[in-house]
């Protein structure tokens, strides 16, 4: 099967965890051993999150120059290369001598009249403490939300993903057996003016919806979007939290999931599948092989099996 892996920026980087680069070596190779077991029988394609690495690239860029920031499409093209060297770097020497590997900076098209850039929900960087998010979020005029954890993350405009313009040479490497690492952060954020010329723009896409769309656009059987959560929960929270295991698009449109974190990851998995494809799975890194074979995490199908009668 053709299989497009959509790693969680916490692939790299646990919570809690400091932003080293020997910490996201690790977690790297840790990543590139699941991946591998996976592309011992599948062929996968390889995108992955960014938000912790271009919020502290951000940083870093405003503490250098605080008048003069690099914009987040310029940070986002920059972690990709990074994030994509050090998967690349792992998976050569998980997967099995003769693979080949390759990572592309992808630019990705979305409309500069997109809502989003009005209502700013996707969290990037660090999560801050109550006492230092507001000077922290007043000195860089960033807008603050509230984590599951209490404390307060920056979230930037995630607009819809139109077009992926590098799906050319990304479909050509594929079709020729390479195992491609793409579509870094979502991609890059880009917009078209009316004299056509393409530009960056102050956005972050999510990594699950550019993933669905690079999924349709190669034709491939699963999404798997792995993250540090066993499964999907219904009712997260409350009284009747439970695991899903299998469900169908329809069934989640009756479901409410919090935006910014699972809300994207249930829109890609029902999008993938209403266009055709086999499965969309949500789960833990090391259960990539299990959720495939649909032993583990949540699997989005467009209709489930009736149980099998005991014999």
């Amino acid at each position: 099967m053709r299989i497009v892996v959509a790693l969680g920026g916490n692939a790299l980087l646990k919570r809690g965890e400091p932003m080293t680069p020997e910490a996201q070596q690790t977690n790297a190779r840790i990543a590139a051993v699941a991946l591998a077991e996976l592309a011992c029988d599948h062929q996968i394609i390889v995108a992955h999150g960014n938000g912790p690495q271009v919020g502290l690239m951000a940083l870093r860029s405003a503490a250098h120059a605080p008048d003069t920031p690099w914009p987040l499409d310029v940070l986002g093209a920059e972690t990709e290369g990074m994030i994509g060297y050090l998967l690349e770097q792992e998976l050569m020497n998980a997967l099995p001598p003769g693979t080949e590997c390759a990572t592309l900076l992808t630019r990705v098209e979305v409309d500069p009249d997109d809502p989003a850039f009005d209502r700013p929900t996707k969290p990037i960087g660090p999560v801050y403490a109550r006492a230092e998010a507001g000077p922290v979020a007043a000195a860089h005029g960033w807008s603050m939300v509230e984590e599951a954890t209490g404390g307060l993350r920056r979230v930037v405009a995630s607009p819809l993903p139109m077009a992926i313009l590098g799906i050319v040479p990304i479909r050509m490497l594929v079709e020729g057996g390479i195992c491609v690492i793409c579509a870094g952060g979502g991609g890059i954020p880009v917009v078209r003016g009316r004299d056509g010329r393409m530009e960056g723009v102050e956005a972050v896409i999510d990594k699950d919806r550019t993933s669905a769309l690079l999924a349709r656009e190669l034709g491939a059987d699963v999404l798997l979007m792995l993250t540090d959560v066993a499964a999907v929960l219904r009712d997260w929270g409350g009284p009747a939290e439970e695991a899903i295991a299998a469900i169908t698009p329809e069934a989640l449109d009756d479901l409410t999931f919090a935006e910014g974190s699972m809300a994207p990851k249930i829109t890609a998995a029902c999008d993938f599948v209403r266009a055709g494809g086999v499965m969309a799975g949500i789960g833990r890194l090391r259960d990539a092989r299990a959720i495939v074979e649909q032993r583990a995490g949540t699997r989005v199908l467009s209709q489930l099996l009736p149980p099998t009668a005991p014999p």
